[in-house]
């Protein structure tokens, strides 16, 4: 096995480690990666907290930036594509697909040459909705 391949552990442990580091840390309650064209919205993964495989908060910080309020976040596809590689060791080390992996790849994959992404966050499900986008993202949390 490479010596650069990490396994999910490797990924919880750091994410310990960072989000020990920020004072007043707030655990998303649930994000997700979307992208938006001529076409419409289209989700990609979508975590919520205490799921088995949530999305590593050392990518999601180095990807989004920290953040500890409700909101929608755009990223340029430079950035998303950078997630997208991090995340890649980590699902050949285990040889199990991961979720975001493989359904940011289809974002990536499917988008347009003007696509926009977007980051969704809600640290507090009680905070109200940003913007149409995020409001959309809450009602598919809410199924």
């Amino acid at each position: 096995m490479s010596d650069a391949w990490v396994t999910d552990d490797d990924l919880r442990a750091a994410r310990l480690r960072f989000t020990e580091r920020i004072p007043g840390f707030v655990l998303p309650a649930a994000y997700a990666v979307a992208r938006r064209d001529a076409a419409g919205l289209t989700f990609g993964h979508l975590n919520t907290y205490g799921e088995v495989r949530p999305l590593s908060a050392v990518v999601l910080a180095s990807v989004c930036g920290y953040v500890a309020t409700t909101g929608v976040f755009r990223l340029d596809r430079e950035r998303l594509v950078e997630a997208v590689e991090r995340l890649a060791p980590a699902e050949a080390a285990t040889h199990l697909p991961h979720p975001n992996l493989w359904s940011w790849r289809d974002l990536l994959a499917g988008a347009e040459p003007d696509s926009s992404f977007l980051a969704f966050f809600v640290a507090d499900a009680e905070d109200p909705p940003v913007d149409s986008d995020d409001a959309r993202f809450r009602r598919l949390l809410a199924g």
